[in-house]
């Protein structure tokens, strides 16, 4: 993750300016603008860390929005915390010691990411696991938080799991209404086989043994199996490999952590969660601060 890159810096610019973090007239009123102090973020349950990087950018950000002159902070970590490792209950992640007004008024929005980011990578995790010593890999979807999926792919990521598309621009996937108004398989097979560009490979979802054969005869070069049991998907790749067609296959829709092994043990190659980043819940992160002692 490039955490300087502008995207990225524009993301955390907005939430600061959304929570007006350098109007905090609480702190302004209640804490000496020359006070120092000592913030611990400390992991409240077992978790599978992202989103540590954020913390440098949100307090490089506050002082370029704030013009103040309180730009001088550190920042510890274990060496052995960084994103994607596991951590443990009442653990801490880090150590800040910075001004402690620039402290409060930062505090909510870095755990807000730090919460989400987190417990995307902890979910994440979770399906990882569960499909281990199987040759299927899981995918996240495009079922992100508007303005924020690079931050929930890369959390993705850091949980073990890989990304599907970033955006439609990113590659040809066939759906449903693309089949339905472009005029059914084999025609909207023709037309991207005819107007696709050098490198893009076609995907194609796929519901019924009869839109699979279709697909199959249209020159499909990855498949997509949408809403099948377990059993119709084993059944799926069996007609796929018993052509000799070796082209990725890739599960989708109604799966979770109960039934997902079921369709890796199917034979898959992919399994696409959209759960991870839609319905991932944040994860308990807190931050400690006490004035610096002199």
């Amino acid at each position: 993750m490039d955490w300087k890159s502008k995207r990225v810096g524009a993301i955390l610019e907005a939430a600061l300016k959304e929570d007006k973090a350098t109007r905090d007239v609480t702190t302004d009123v209640t804490v000496d603008p020359d006070l120092r102090a000592t913030a611990t973020i400390i992991a409240r349950q077992d978790l599978v860390l992202a989103g540590l990087g954020c913390v440098p950018r949100f307090l490089d950000i506050f002082a370029d929005l704030d013009n103040r002159k309180h730009r001088r902070y550190e920042i510890v970590s274990h060496p052995e915390i960084f994103d994607g490792v596991r951590v443990r209950e009442n653990q801490a992640i880090a150590v800040i010691r910075h001004n402690a007004r620039v402290i409060l008024a930062c505090e909510r929005v870095i755990l807000n990411l730090m919460q989400r980011m987190s417990g995307i990578a902890t979910m994440t995790r979770q399906y990882v696991d569960a499909i281990d010593g199987t040759k299927a890999r899981v995918l996240d979807t495009r079922k992100t938080i508007p303005g924020l999926r690079v931050l929930d792919k890369y959390s993705v990521r850091c949980g073990g799991g890989e990304n599907h598309r970033l955006d439609l621009s990113d590659g040809i996937l066939i759906k449903n209404n693309h089949i339905s108004l472009g005029g059914g398989i084999p025609k909207v097979l023709e037309k991207a086989h005819k107007w696709r560009k050098p490198g893009q490979t076609i995907d194609i979802e796929v519901r019924t043994p009869e839109e699979l054969k279709l697909a199959l005869d249209g020159g499909a070069e990855s498949l997509l199996l949408d809403n099948m049991t377990p059993a119709e998907v084993r059944k799926a790749v069996a007609t796929v490999r018993g052509r000799d067609i070796q082209i990725p296959i890739e599960a989708s829709g109604g799966i979770n952590l109960e039934n997902i092994r079921k369709y890796a043990l199917a034979g898959v190659d992919y399994i696409s969660v959209g759960a991870l980043t839609h319905s991932a819940p944040a994860v308990d992160i807190s931050m400690r601060i006490t004035a610096e002692i002199y």
